[in-house]
């Protein structure tokens, strides 16, 4: 069985890829996360890394946090994922494996950029049908939010909800149910691969640019 790296975002197509890596007998030896390191959020999801390092926890698999600068040009995004490919390929790993679903242009720039770096490109998840994926991730235990809505593809109001079958249920045709046009990202507190739930509150909610991010916070500890 090869070492696999996991390219982690928080949300939930990376959670079921190391759910599938595990049902086939395998494991993710890392879990690799880009990291605004203006914000000290996740690029993209927008997830504070305090709940970033509370779902690698949930899992049992140690964080490879790569901090991108913000801005941050493609040159500079290469460049700091081509080092920690090199970190993996120094410590043992064999392959990467991705959560992508469909978006041929991604994957073909994936295995480009990975073509002699000695990881074989991975994707467990890929040409599932998405409808019948997500309303497997639900049945499953899988537990989300949206932690960031494209206003221009989906209305501002999804941003903060439970990825559920009530939220399938008003989705708008156009919209992919696992969001893999960009249409949302999420945030996974909980389903089969983590070992305890991660306690959340909603926090503030902000538009970025027609982005709109919700806040999640990390529950306080009680002191009883």
């Amino acid at each position: 069985m090869a070492k696999t790296l996991l390219a982690w975002s928080s949300g939930k197509d990376s959670a079921w890829t190391l759910h599938l890596l595990r049902q086939q007998g395998g494991d993710a030896g890392a879990l690799l996360t880009t990291i605004n390191e203006a914000a000290d959020r996740v690029a993209m999801h927008g997830v504070r890394r305090a709940l970033l390092e509370a779902q690698a926890a949930a899992v049992g698999i140690p964080l490879w946090a790569v901090p991108l600068p913000w801005p941050c040009t493609n040159q500079d995004y290469e460049a700091r994922m081509a080092d920690a490919c090199r970190r993996a390929v120094a410590e043992g790993f064999d392959a990467i494996a991705f959560g992508d679903l469909f978006l041929r242009d991604v994957r073909a720039y994936r295995e480009r950029q990975l073509a002699g770096s000695g990881l074989t490109p991975l994707f467990p998840l890929w040409e599932m049908p998405t409808a019948l994926l997500a309303r497997e991730m639900i049945a499953s235990g899988l537990r989300a939010r949206l932690s960031c809505v494209d206003s221009k593809t989906l209305d501002a109001r999804f941003a903060g909800r439970e990825f559920d079958a009530a939220l399938l249920a008003e989705l708008p045709g156009a919209v992919d149910p696992c969001g893999e046009n960009g249409e949302f990202h999420t945030f996974v507190y909980d389903g089969p691969m983590f070992r305890a739930p991660i306690a959340i509150e909603p926090g503030e909610t902000r538009d970025a640019d027609g982005f709109i991010y919700a806040d999640l916070l990390p529950c306080p500890v009680s002191s009883r």
